[in-house]
């Protein structure tokens, strides 16, 4: 991170993440594309996830992102694009 930069970028900077680990969430809106959480991500179409389907947050990362597992697969999505 810049040393000049005063926003916080994710959890290791004093952030309190909007989730935590183990809660169930659901997409607020119907995404363009989703990126996989894998350690090399890939983009995948966005109906993988139904509308009202619930996942749950295995991670927490940076820049405001958590990994969420869903039935076909674990994806990095906004906290913003999230309601539990």
């Amino acid at each position: 991170m810049d040393q000049h930069s005063t926003q916080p970028t994710g959890p290791e900077d004093g952030e309190v993440p909007p989730f935590s680990i183990g809660d169930q969430v659901r997409l607020t809106a119907r995404q363009r594309y989703l990126k996989t959480a894998d350690p090399m991500p890939m983009l995948r179409p966005p109906d993988l996830v139904d509308p009202e389907e619930l996942g749950q947050v295995v991670a927490i990362k940076a820049r405001q992102q958590v990994a969420v597992r869903f039935r076909r697969g674990t994806f990095l999505i906004d906290v913003d694009q999230l309601s539990c």
